[in-house]
Formats: structure tokens, C-alpha cells, sequence
């Protein structure tokens, strides 16, 4: 008998998990089973479509409860939030944001957004987020403490904060990243993105930094079609956030006074019934989302040369993307990969282009990016809806 490829054999693991009644399986698409209808029409129906209603309310208040930070803003999306975020913590022009080259564009776009520069920072395999103990080297060797402020010796800039990403969903070793960042007085600043539901040793990701952001973009875990949300538990930051996003409009019952230069980034009404109708159904996405991933991680047990990227031993993942990683020695069968899963209907993509390879973010400085060169290369994202793990949660 004809030894299988690795290709075959990837494609019949995911045939054995995935339902066979559909000649195609997005990546990952929303599902709409609750009340999504009746708000979005109950907003239609009195006319509160924009961003004043109680459904904005709502939204920010279940965020809260959910992830247990005191105080959450919603907006239009993940990249305005991360924005304002860096923005509140003193982000400036001229000014270094540590962030892992193994990220969406966004993160470094909303550094950008502030007029300061990416410093791109490695990964660690475990988590697929930012290394602490390879981060801590370095900034021994490249960062020097002064009054201000932390410098980078060789760019002679400051750097203010650090940004990790919890990436598709596996929270990154949260405490030592804190601790690094009171040690250099940096801003921690997660971006939360795509963990929505994920917990780091029983805690909900974005209470860690000082202040954080979500996304509830259509490819999300909870979707409100477009749309974002920064958390604080900073009264005084909350304030300002919810300011800044609105214009940063003084209240007033008809005059429009304004004290800075503000955003119009608030999330309309419409969109937030939406996600309030999403938020109601959260437990139960999550439970069919971890059946999704046990059902993988069984199919691609024993699989020579390629793995299931299960979540570290201190988190909880919401397992938002899952994802297979290649060993180095199969690494150039990825794209052999990619167009045979994709051939058969079955979307998978790969991760992320590194940020430092983008033309825009070329020239902006980095440490050595050893593992997330490699995680580059084997990195592929799966079939991940919601949906799809209804089987394995019946079974």
C-alpha cells in the first residue's frame, strides 16, 4: 500500500472531526442563535441605532462582570481601542512600545497611530505570546533606567510600555511580564483581542494591565460586526477613555464644546445589541469551542511530523483560532499543506506575516526573533467556528 503524505494524512485528521455534510468549512464565522434578531430590532424599531441607547450600557456592564475588570468602553474596534489605550498610559511621540513580531498588524498600527515606534520582541513556543525570560535578557543588555523613564541605549528613545497579545486565544505567561514591567517602568497594556473567555491562572486575560482591549470583529469569538472595547479598572482612566472616544465632547444638553482632540470611536447602539445577544450565549460558546479542540487534539495525536497547539498549563484558552504547528523538519510542507486543506474546502491559512518584514515596520528596531522566525513558517490555522464543535460536545 502507498504511504500517505502529510498532506493526506492532515486532511483526513480534519475530515474526522469536522462535519462532512458541507462541501466547504469557513475558518471561523459567527453564530447568530439567540436574541440577536429581537434587539437589533428592538433598536430599528425605536430608532436608537447610534451610539447613545441602553444597549451600549448593557454591553459595557456584562464585559465587566465577565472579565472582572471595574470598567469597560465600548467602541468601533479592537485597533481604536488598543489606540486610546496607549494613548491614556502616556504613550508619546518619539517613544518605543515593546510588542512581539508575531502579531496582527494592528497592534503595531495603533502604535503608530500615537507616533511612536514598534520594538519588536520574540515569542516563546509554549504560548505562541511574548518570551519573559528571553524579553528579560535583552532589555538588560539594551535598556538603561533614568529619572524619565526607561531608554533603549542604542536608539537613545524612551520606551514606555509593553504590549503582549494573547495570541488566537492562549494567554501569555502574564506574571513575569508584570514583574519585568515594574522592574523597567513600562506600561502594561494587553492586548486581549482574541481572548475573550480565556482565563490565566482563574482570571480573566486583560487584568493585568493597566489597561487593555478587546475585538469583537466578525471573525470573533462574540461579534458585534465591527466593534471593540477597552478595559481599566482606573476610575479615573475609564473617564477619560470614555471621553476621548466621544469626541471628547463636554455634556451639555445641546451646545458642542469640546476640550482636546478627541475620537469618534464609540460603538453604535445597533452594534451593541448585537454583541449583548452574543454575550448571552458566551458559556456555552466556550464549552463548544474546547469540544472543538479536544476533538482535534485526538485526531492529530500520534501524527508524525505535525501537532495541535493546546493551551499552556497556567491558562484556560477560548481556543479562538485553533492551530497546527509543523515540526521544523516539515516546515517546508506548509504551503503544500495550506493548498491541499484549502483544494478539499477546508479554509486553513497561515500565521501572520511578521511585523518587522512589512515595508512600514521594516526599519523599526527588534531583538533577535529566533522562535517567532520559526513559528512563522509551521504556523496554521484551522477550521475554528462555533458550530462546529456542537458534535463533539453531544458525543
Amino acid at each position: 500500500m502507498m504511504t500517505r503524505t502529510l498532506s493526506e494524512r492532515v486532511v483526513a485528521a480534519l475530515r474526522a472531526v469536522l462535519p462532512d455534510d458541507r462541501p466547504e468549512i469557513a475558518l471561523h464565522e459567527p453564530l447568530f442563535t439567540g436574541n440577536e434578531w429581537a434587539y437589533v430590532k428592538d433598536c430599528l424599531d425605536t430608532g436608537m441605532v447610534s451610539s447613545i441607547g441602553g444597549y451600549v450600557d448593557r454591553f459595557e456592564a456584562e464585559l465587566s462582570r465577565i472579565t472582572g475588570v471595574r470598567h469597560a468602553v465600548a467602541v468601533v474596534n479592537g485597533t481604536a481601542a488598543l489606540h486610546v489605550c496607549l494613548r491614556l498610559v502616556g504613550v508619546q511621540p518619539g517613544d518605543e512600545v515593546l510588542l512581539p513580531a508575531l502579531t496582527f498588524v494592528a497592534t503595531a498600527n495603533a502604535v503608530s497611530y500615537c507616533g511612536a515606534s514598534p520594538h519588536f520582541v520574540d515569542s516563546e513556543e509554549g504560548s505562541l505570546g511574548v518570551d519573559p525570560i528571553r524579553l528579560e535578557g535583552y532589555l538588560e543588555a539594551i535598556a538603561s533606567l533614568r529619572p524619565e523613564g526607561c531608554f533603549n541605549r542604542q536608539t537613545g528613545r524612551r520606551i514606555k510600555a509593553l504590549v503582549p497579545m494573547h495570541t488566537f486565544g492562549h494567554p501569555v505567561d502574564l506574571d513575569p511580564i508584570a514583574d519585568l514591567c515594574e522592574r523597567y517602568r513600562l506600561e502594561l497594556v494587553e492586548d486581549a483581542a482574541e481572548s475573550l473567555g480565556s482565563l490565566y491562572k482563574g482570571r480573566h486575560t486583560g487584568n493585568w494591565g493597566r489597561m487593555s482591549a478587546l475585538s469583537f470583529n466578525g471573525n470573533k469569538l462574540v461579534t458585534t460586526g465591527g466593534g471593540g472595547a477597552i478595559l481599566t479598572s482606573d476610575p479615573e482612566l475609564a473617564r477619560a477613555a470614555k471621553h476621548l472616544t466621544t469626541t471628547a465632547k463636554l455634556p451639555h444638553p445641546w451646545a458642542y464644546t469640546h476640550d482636546a482632540i478627541g475620537y469618534n470611536y464609540r460603538l453604535p447602539n445597533l452594534n451593541a445589541a448585537l454583541g449583548c445577544a452574543q454575550l448571552e450565549q458566551l458559556d456555552g460558546f466556550l464549552v463548544r469551542k474546547r469540544a472543538l479542540a479536544d476533538g482535534y487534539r485526538a485526531a492529530f495525536a500520534g501524527l508524525e511530523g505535525i501537532r495541535f497547539v493546546t493551551e499552556p498549563s497556567f491558562a484556560r484558552s477560548n481556543y479562538w483560532l485553533n492551530t497546527l504547528l509543523l515540526d521544523e523538519a516539515q516546515a517546508t510542507e506548509r504551503d503544500r499543506l495550506l493548498e491541499a486543506t484549502n483544494a478539499a474546502g477546508l479554509m486553513t491559512r497561515p500565521a501572520w506575516t511578521l511585523m518587522p518584514r512589512l515595508p512600514m515596520f521594516h526599519d523599526c528596531p527588534r531583538m533577535e526573533l529566533v522562535v517567532a522566525e520559526g513559528l512563522e513558517r509551521r504556523l496554521i490555522n484551522i477550521p475554528s467556528s462555533v458550530w462546529l464543535g456542537e458534535r463533539h460536545v453531544r458525543a
